[in-house]
């Protein structure tokens, strides 16, 4: 798919959701990306199932055939990708990276700390093969420090980096994201940090003045670090007061009425942004005295004052059914929504205009349903019509590329390097 990274060549040793994500989103933009798997598990995620996509798939003697079941993790997040299933772990296997990194923009990987390294396949290993090479290592907690030898997860991160300390009721236990939320804004991170060394390095080949340079970077991306970083106005409440900001469950820490009430037949959320949007909130609920109440009258004295406040709003709203509040909110510009599931929210008339829920075809004919790239360029927008591929899908037309012929490839191929 041409775009904007038309002609960039990555090459994805990630495996699971962060460094994938990120893989995915250089493929929506243009790039052409080889995910390179293991020729037996693949990418970790393949079996991270149920629920999988189901189907059949017609042989070539017109005999049905089992097809590959997919798991719906894996389908979310490696769209727009070759798969070129080799074993690293073998000197054959090393050789045949080795001679794509030669040819690549790119190198995204996300093993432990020096796992590559014992291949021959690091960063720095791949750049005496290709001094322009971007190298994009995605770990835990970085390339050093006391935890840089450990596995990171998601999870594991969203608790030690203080997310799950915010997330959850008051009285509660504290509680993840229902998404994996520090992977994908790992992944996010790390693709910005490739486009940033890709403008660098097309600077430096242009012979620009200044900083520019034609080598290429190594990025360094933690999970951990991405956590802190994205807590924002949550870690300045910390850093400003000296101390940890409690769970407000579905409230907002610094702006009150801006959280999730129940209606008469459901539940809606109220996020009020400001002290007009509040009067005229106070005039709907039959309250139109709370706007010239200086206990009431600016967020200020809301937030001090909401353990009063927020049950009379409660109490208010509990009166009347769901729809019929929102559309007087939506009437009177106060912004609010419905608390929808996600089969819902798919069907809500402002996602299918955007048309973010997709449908791709897969090579063997089933159709896979994909989430749209957010991203729009000049109205169009930016997601590959590749759907995700079967294990070593592509390993044939990548290994021909490298000269190899049938012969060779199919030695490859019984000799378990290549699938």
């Amino acid at each position: 798919m041409s775009g904007p990274l038309d002609g960039v060549v990555v090459l994805d040793l990630s495996r699971v959701l962060a460094g994938p994500w990120a893989g995915q989103l250089l493929a929506d933009l243009g790039a052409r990306v080889i995910k390179i798997e293991h020729p037996v598990r693949g990418d970790d995620t393949r079996g991270w199932g149920p629920p999988w996509l189901e189907g059949e798939e017609k042989g070539k003697e017109g005999r049905e055939e089992s097809a590959e079941r997919l798991a719906a993790y894996y389908l979310c997040a490696n769209r727009g990708k070759q798969s070129l299933a080799v074993d690293i772990a073998t000197e054959a296997g090393q050789a045949l990276v080795r001679r794509l990194a030669a040819g690549a923009d790119v190198l995204l990987e996300n093993f432990k700390v020096g796992g590559l390294a014992r291949y021959g396949l690091d960063h720095q290993s791949l750049k005496a093969v290709n001094p322009g090479l971007i190298g994009c290592s995605i770990t835990g907690f970085g390339q050093d420090g006391p935890y840089a030898h450990r596995a990171g997860y998601d999870f594991m991160i969203q608790a030690l980096g203080g997310l799950m300390s915010l997330t959850g009721e008051p009285d509660g236990m504290p509680m993840k994201t229902g998404v994996a939320i520090t992977d994908v804004m790992t992944g996010l991170y790390a693709a910005v940090g490739v486009l940033a060394a890709l403008h660098e390095r097309q600077r430096g080949e242009e012979g620009e003045q200044g900083e520019a340079r034609t080598e290429g970077r190594h990025i360094d991306v933690a999970l951990l670090d991405v956590q802190l970083a994205t807590l924002a106005n949550q870690a300045l409440n910390a850093w400003v007061t000296g101390e940890s900001p409690a769970r407000h469950g579905n409230a907002h820490p610094n702006i009150v009425p801006y959280q999730a009430f129940a209606c008469a037949d459901g539940y809606l959320v109220l996020t009020v942004g400001n002290d007009a949007q509040f009067a005229r909130l106070a005039e709907l609920l039959g309250q139109a005295e709370w706007a010239d109440d200086p206990a009431f009258a600016t967020n200020a004295a809301r937030v001090a004052h909401r353990e009063t406040l927020v049950p009379w709003i409660a109490e208010a709203l509990l009166t009347r059914r769901r729809d019929a509040w929102l559309a007087d909110l939506e009437a009177l510009g106060i912004p609010a929504g419905p608390i929808n599931t996600l089969t819902e929210a798919f069907d809500d008339p402002q996602v299918r205009h955007r048309g973010l829920c997709r449908t791709l075809a897969l090579a063997d004919g089933r159709s896979v349903p994909q989430m749209a790239n957010p991203l729009r360029f000049d109205g169009e927008s930016a997601t590959s019509n590749g759907a995700p591929p079967s294990l070593g899908q592509d390993s044939d037309a990548v290994l021909a590329e490298l000269g190899l012929d049938a012969e060779a490839i199919a030695r490859l191929r019984r000799l378990n390097i290549v699938r």
